[in-house]
């Protein structure tokens, strides 16, 4: 599947092709990405990068988290998607990293809205949240641009390192806010 943001930016459903780009601009930038991304600490071989998508892939097609790669002018920027969706309470949340070369573009933020929109249209969510790192300035204005409204933090809400925690701020919006 392909998401046309605009001209310039095309989303694609993560397939395993990826992850050699996606593998090389993490080792490429682990200082600036892992400032933020705990993930990125056990990334430390393709394979790893493999086995992530590979456990989205596999997942029923029903079932499985909702992963893009983003290209900006047909360049690797990045990935934005869905993560912990509740079928049930049709809620989701949207997490997103964009390589460093690719910041302040308005990439991420156009990607967010393209994605709030397919949620609330064509996957039935009735809400979307975003969790952002306290301090991670740059992530935080994301939600904030486009209107999401500011929950308040959840303490110690993501692991980071062996006995590290960060807390996050949480956003939300409802399919309601847009109408």
């Amino acid at each position: 599947m392909h998401i046309e943001v605009n001209q310039h930016i095309i989303l694609k459903e993560i397939n395993q092709a990826d992850a050699p780009v996606i593998f090389s601009v993490i080792d490429q930038q682990r200082d600036y990405l892992g400032k933020w991304l705990p993930f990125v600490a056990g990334t430390k071989e393709q394979r790893n990068t493999e086995e992530f998508i590979k456990s989205i892939l596999t997942q029923p097609v029903g079932e499985r988290e909702q992963i893009f790669t983003i290209w900006f002018e047909d360049e690797f920027a990045g990935i934005v998607g869905f993560k912990d969706t509740d079928r049930l309470n049709r809620k989701s949340e949207i997490g997103y990293w964009l390589s460093e070369g690719y910041q302040k573009k308005g990439i991420v933020t156009l990607c967010v809205q393209m994605l709030c929109g397919y949620a609330f249209s064509r996957l039935g969510l009735n809400r979307v949240q975003i969790k952002c790192a306290v301090g991670n300035i740059p992530s935080q204005k994301i939600p904030e641009r486009l209107g999401f409204v500011f929950e308040g933090v959840e303490r110690a809400g993501e692991r980071f390192g062996e006995n590290q925690y960060f807390d996050l701020r949480v956003y939300s919006m409802l399919k309601d806010d847009l109408c």
